[in-house]
């Protein structure tokens, strides 16, 4: 990929994209809660060729039409995101703190061997409220705090 390919889809993220990580509680999981990273770029239906043009030179992630006429452009695991950010990340300007973030929290996820190394991750996803604008953010760290301690995972 080019140095000027790279440079285009920093631009098009810090445009229209967004990175974040949910917290999706997960009855399956250890900890009661999935971690779940994104990279999204968002287009109209109708320019849905500039979002598979993006996903043929990144060779990852897949491609959701929404039902609100917007289409989107999703990379969500953690391979895939780590190459994107070695690739893409240093040309990103407005979502650079986001950026380095994810990559901190990708460290972490993958470094998760206790409880209290969970909660860590989850105040470093926490400081995404601070960086993205999120209005439907629920599952913070003090509510898995809340969850872990009524499932008598974590002892007060």
């Amino acid at each position: 990929m080019t140095e000027k390919i790279k440079a285009y889809i920093a631009g098009f993220l810090d445009g229209d994209g967004s990175v974040y990580v949910r917290i999706k509680p997960h009855e399956g999981y250890k900890y009661k809660f999935q971690i779940s990273p994104y990279i999204v770029f968002y287009q109209a239906k109708k320019n849905r060729l500039i979002l598979k043009y993006l996903k043929d030179k990144m060779q990852v992630g897949y491609i959701r039409d929404r039902n609100d006429g917007i289409c989107e452009y999703i990379i969500g695991d953690l391979n895939s995101i780590e190459k994107f950010i070695k690739w893409i990340g240093p040309y990103t300007i407005l979502k650079r703190k986001q950026i380095k973030l994810m990559s901190k929290i990708l460290q972490k996820k993958r470094n998760v061997k206790s409880v209290n190394s969970f909660l860590e991750l989850c105040r470093f996803i926490d400081k995404f409220k601070k960086l993205n604008y999120s209005k439907k953010r629920r599952n913070t760290e003090n509510q898995v705090r809340k969850v872990l301690k009524q499932r008598n995972l974590l002892t007060p």
